[in-house]
């Protein structure tokens, strides 16, 4: 069988590698027509070929509103070159498009097409603009893949669309970063640090509830928060002021970290915090789940599904004094940690992984092919 997976954006690099390197170890002929990732290395294409069919003077080195604005110019170009030329393959799966609006109708003509509808899924952002486009463009597929049974009700219910058209393949376990060939040490600030440590990692964003975490960390003692990702769409000055009234150290570190550097720290977390307002599912979890590492997530999208497999632990989201109290708990009874890793580790190589979630896709593809 011919994949085609499709990633205009590269917006989801690592989730778009691992899915083209499981599906092509299950005997599919996969190409992944994207752009070129412009933060930093991405996983080397393991088993199918890579097309850098968009973007390519935004990708040269800009200022990130300089090529915001090159990109926007690019982008028609490209989808209607992509759309002359045709996909050569089976299916055509496309993981984000970035006008949705616009792209529902210059979609190459090759079908089935199915849509993963990564980060749409937010309750925030389906009820904003560009749902409008999106349910334009879900229109014109044959299916659509939700990471999570939240996210497929949310798009029976509230999108509208068929039962039948709505297919729950989950999210894989970033275990490709689990096996680096090479890992950068942490820097030297936090490398020092003794006593046990909660990660909040990826981008800072509003809707990721940072603010309640760090509110929630001031009364807990002999442990340290690390805040580490790259801010978007908003300022870390309130957070900074929020964390100075902590009675233990909250450490920022505001860049974007690659795939290198990341292992450093989530090996040396002892409790992964997810403290989100608003998700489907987040790739920092199933990051979290490849290094073995306990949880604290808020009840929120599809992150219960994850927490029933006894990965980690649920609390409402914005309640400070709950995921305080979710914290202290885990930081001082390390059976409770070494009981929530052993379960962490077990759903990345079970239903997480991704040679289980080719076998689940490949299936999709087949009922679609067979359905024409």
């Amino acid at each position: 069988m011919r994949v085609a997976l499709v990633d205009p954006p590269a917006y989801t690099p690592p989730y778009d590698r691992s899915l083209a390197a499981a599906l092509a170890r299950a005997g599919a002929d996969v190409e992944l027509i994207t752009s070129h990732f412009v933060h930093g290395p991405v996983p080397p294409a393991d088993g199918y070929r890579v097309t850098d069919a968009f973007y390519h003077r935004s990708a040269q080195r800009l200022d990130r509103r300089g090529r915001q604005a090159v990109k926007a110019f690019e982008h028609l170009a490209d989808m209607r070159r992509l759309r002359r030329q045709g996909i050569d393959a089976d299916v055509a799966h496309y993981q984000w498009l970035t006008f949705p609006t616009i792209d529902a109708h210059l979609l190459p003509s090759r079908r089935p097409r199915i849509l993963t509808p990564h980060g749409w899924l937010r309750r925030e952002a389906w009820h904003g603009g560009p749902a409008r486009g999106l349910r334009r463009l879900i229109d014109r597929m044959d299916a659509i893949v939700a990471l999570s049974e939240y996210g497929a009700s949310l798009l029976r219910e509230e999108g509208k669309v068929p039962a039948e058209r709505v297919h729950v393949i989950p999210h894989g376990a970033f275990d490709h970063l689990a096996r680096m060939p090479e890992e950068a040490p942490l820097p030297k600030e936090l490398a020092a640090t003794e006593g046990p440590v909660v990660l909040c990692f990826g981008l800072i964003r509003p809707y990721k509830g940072i603010d309640v975490l760090i509110d929630a960390f001031r009364e807990i003692e002999g442990a340290e928060l690390w805040i580490v990702g790259r801010p978007l769409g908003m300022a870390t000055g309130d957070l900074r002021e929020r964390a100075a009234g902590s009675h233990s150290p909250i450490r920022f570190v505001e860049r974007f970290v690659d795939d290198s550097e990341l292992p450093s720290y989530f090996r040396r977390a002892d409790v992964v915090a997810l403290p989100y307002r608003d998700a489907e599912q987040s790739g920092v979890l199933y990051t979290a789940l490849a290094f073995g590492k306990p949880v604290v997530m808020t009840n929120v999208g599809g992150f219960p599904e994850v927490a029933a497999t006894g990965a980690g632990t649920i609390v409402p989201p914005n309640d400070p004094r709950a995921l305080g109290a979710a914290l202290a708990e885990l930081l001082g009874d390390a059976g409770m940690r070494a009981r929530l890793a052993e379960a962490s580790a077990a759903a990345a190589a079970g239903p997480y992984s991704w040679d289980a979630i080719a076998a689940q896709t490949l299936e999709l593809y087949g009922q679609l092919l067979e359905s024409r």
